[in-house]
């Protein structure tokens, strides 16, 4: 372990060094990155006349008249992460703990207005980790992203864009579709999708593939078992609710599993989100209703969300208080011809937190949270988590919509409670610590059917954007 932490912080100064060099250039004045590095657009740096060498890798002309452009730049991400009795004492020990790591590189093509394409690449690793590891934290070298865009001439202020590749896809809050960030391996789908947008609204279309990720060398598969197809409506300057989200999902899986049995799923996905974010006041509340066919039997199952919160913006550390509850369907009988069983499609895997036990199936959980702004660019939170099943008679799931314990096994719903903190540094525009401690003491269902041991969680993450 200490000869991992040297290696560690060695690479951490030499970021650090190299961030240095960044903040220096004056590349700071920059627009701060996106969570989909796609949607970063360096068009305005064609006037401009310094000699910085990092703005030209974010803007390197091809042609004379500079419409023809070249953009790259990356992502570096170390993690070092510990467990005390890991699956609630389910699975092996580990002392000393385990190192994620993870690179990603893309390149984006610009010719003219019209014709764009978009190619990435993403190298995650796991270092020290006891037992095999999981796809999800270790795909040695693959292409995670290589789409082009073709714009269509359209009214003035308006783009309508046909979409062709594999790519991410992040809608709304990412209750339901998302990145993946938190995890060390980020999610990717192979998809065509059609997007409008005016100054509004925007809209987009797609029909898409997972991509399975696998943990060798560009061997990341085409996934033809599991089919997503969709729409997603954002209506902005809404008045009253500010801003709306209108949506379809579709989902087809040749093969799932949940508490109630295993079969072919075919989900329909039908929601609607509202919500605002401004200096003092912020909301975010969502409603889904899900039906289909799952192994012959009827789907019915929903959910309900509410996270809100009030910012002190006007006094001293900028305190904010918030509260986030959710209900989530589970099944409400076994063996019968219904499916109640919510499926969170492909959320975010750090739902509740980068420990990531449990995922957003089955559940009424309660969520209060303090954050505190201690100096411009350092930031305090804790929270807690009260979690228990919404049903007896379903399973307790995984991020991954996994089943980690059935629910036929015992009648009581206490999961747990989740305790946690963590400190943000945010030291420039390229560089990210974060430290946190999460604390999760086991519920009675827990105890009932596994070993039911409290968890304690520590992580440290530093990761440099470019």
């Amino acid at each position: 372990m200490e000869t991992r932490m040297i290696k560690t912080i060695g690479r951490v100064a030499g970021i650090s060094l190299f961030v240095l060099l960044f903040y220096y250039s004056d590349a700071q004045t920059l627009p701060a990155f996106k969570q989909l590095r796609y949607d970063e657009d360096y068009f305005f740096l064609k006037n401009d006349s310094s000699s910085n060498w990092y703005k030209r890798t974010k803007f390197s002309a091809i042609s004379d008249d500079k419409n023809t452009w070249l953009s790259i730049g990356g992502d570096i991400r170390y993690q070092y992460l510990w467990f005390n009795n890991d699956n609630w004492g389910g699975s092996p020990a580990d002392k000393d703990g385990f190192i994620l790591t993870r690179y990603l590189a893309h390149a984006d093509f610009h010719a003219g207005k019209n014709f764009r394409t978009f190619v990435q690449l993403q190298s995650s690793l796991a270092n020290g980790k006891v037992g095999p590891s999981s796809p999800v934290d270790e795909n040695q070298l693959d292409l995670h992203q290589a789409f082009v865009d073709v714009v269509l001439p359209f009214q003035h202020s308006q783009t309508l864009t046909m979409r062709l590749g594999r790519q991410e896809l992040l809608y709304g809050s990412q209750r339901l579709v998302a990145v993946r960030d938190g995890p060390n391996n980020r999610q990717s789908f192979d998809a065509a999708r059609l997007l409008y947008t005016n100054r509004s609204w925007k809209a987009d279309v797609f029909f898409s593939h997972s991509v399975q990720s696998r943990q060798m060398l560009f061997d990341d598969g085409f996934n033809k078992y599991t089919r997503f197809w969709g729409a997603y409506l954002v209506k902005n300057q809404v008045p009253f609710f500010s801003n709306i989200d209108v949506y379809y999902f579709g989902l087809e899986k040749k093969s799932a599993k949940f508490d109630d049995g295993a079969g072919r799923e075919l989900r329909h996905s039908i929601g609607s989100r509202i919500w605002l974010g401004k200096k003092y006041w912020r909301y975010d509340i969502e409603g889904l209703y899900q039906f289909g066919d799952f192994a012959g039997k009827k789907i019915d199952a929903w959910t309900l969300s509410v996270n809100t919160g009030y910012k002190f913006s006007d006094t001293r550390l900028k305190p904010e208080i918030g509260i986030k509850t959710e209900l989530i369907s589970g099944d409400a009988s076994s063996g019968d011809n219904k499916l109640q069983t919510f499926n969170p499609l492909f959320p975010r895997g750090g739902y509740f937190g980068l420990v990531s036990l449990i995922g957003p199936v089955n559940l009424f959980d309660v969520h209060p949270s303090f954050t505190l702004d201690l100096s411009r660019r350092l930031f305090f939170n804790m929270d807690c988590d009260i979690f228990s099943r919404y049903s007896r008679n379903d399973g307790l799931y995984g991020p991954n919509v996994a089943m980690i314990y059935s629910g036929k096994n015992s009648t009581k719903k206490s999961i747990g409670q989740q305790y946690s903190t963590h400190l943000e540094y945010v030291p420039n525009s390229f560089l990210y610590f974060r430290y946190e401690c999460t604390w999760f003491k086991a519920g009675s269902f827990l105890k009932e059917v596994g070993p039911g041991k409290d968890i304690m969680f520590m992580a440290t993450t530093v990761q440099l954007k470019f």
